[in-house]
């Protein structure tokens, strides 16, 4: 458990001081808002796809449904450049599941596979596209293969977001009583189906449906931290704003703690946290008057 005085400590810190803090375990970049950010994303991905067709190689990424503000920047880009997308292998870190873990209907808003379709490939030129062949749309029934082509060969790339809990893809904290992880367990944890943790449903219910619980799907299926983490790159960006400023202090801060999966971050070589400035704000550090019960100010 983040003891609640060193958290105190980290959310008070100005959002101005968090690239350079020394105390800082992991790469951090600032970004002013949705705009920037998404351009960052675009940019940084397009060179890397740049770069791979200039040597000839196929370029292998994992590739999130979120954040949302870098697919139409990512498409203009690979259009106007005319960037192949040819040797593009795309793994999807995750999808929704209803109740019996089946998938959800098509046009579901938390329908990843359907969101993707739409605005990540669906604009991009048909003769620069990413071949059908190379798009691995993780389900209940292609989880075993895709953990097989995963592992065939190195992942380059790992693009991503984080959630409250600071998971990566759907790596939630584990919060059941009588099955507790391990750092160890959740370095290795592999893809698999699971039930979406409580405070997972509520926060994505009052992003999408105010507060509408009954709509947010159950469970999922995901990428593990092992299968993420395995990427010689790991890029991980916010603009979601309040309910990520608490994980993100934490990821930048803490020691590995597997109640924030997004701490593991420090172990990798090629790691970075981007985050806008709502993202990277925190109400403590807001309100320097607020005293708490038991915490040393």
């Amino acid at each position: 458990m983040i003891d609640k005085k060193e958290l105190y400590n980290w959310c008070k810190i100005s959002p101005y001081d968090l690239e350079t803090h020394k105390a800082r375990k992991t790469p951090f970049q600032l970004v002013k808002d949705s705009g920037e950010m998404g351009m960052v994303m675009a940019r940084e991905l397009a060179d890397e796809l740049i770069a791979a067709n200039k040597d000839g190689r196929t370029f292998r990424a994992i590739i999130p449904c979120g954040p949302k503000c870098w697919y139409a920047p990512f498409t203009a880009i690979v259009n106007a450049e005319r960037i192949s997308l040819k040797n593009f292998v795309v793994f999807h870190m995750d999808e929704c599941l209803d109740w019996e873990g089946n998938l959800l209907a098509e046009n579901d808003p938390y329908n990843f596979k359907t969101f993707m379709l739409k605005y990540f490939y669906g604009d991009i030129d048909k003769e620069l596209a990413v071949p059908d062949e190379n798009r691995y749309f993780l389900e209940p029934k292609t989880a075993e293969s895709i953990k097989a082509e995963i592992w065939r060969r190195p992942v380059d790339y790992c693009l991503g977001g984080w959630g409250q809990d600071g998971h990566i893809a759907y790596n939630q904290a584990r919060r059941h009583p009588f099955s507790q992880l391990t750092l160890d367990d959740l370095r290795n944890a592999s893809i698999r189906i699971q039930d979406n943790n409580l405070d997972t449903i509520l926060t994505l219910a009052q992003r999408s449906f105010g507060a509408a619980y009954q709509f947010v799907p159950p469970m999922s299926i995901t990428l593990g931290v092992k299968e993420c983490l395995s990427a010689k790159k790991v890029r991980v960006y916010s603009d979601t704003g309040s309910w990520k400023q608490t994980a993100l202090r934490v990821a930048l801060f803490s020691t590995p703690d597997v109640e924030y999966p997004l701490t593991l971050l420090q172990e990798h070589k090629d790691a970075r946290i981007t985050a806008t400035f709502d993202t990277a704000a925190h109400p403590i550090f807001e309100n320097p008057d607020w005293e708490f019960k038991g915490i040393n100010i």
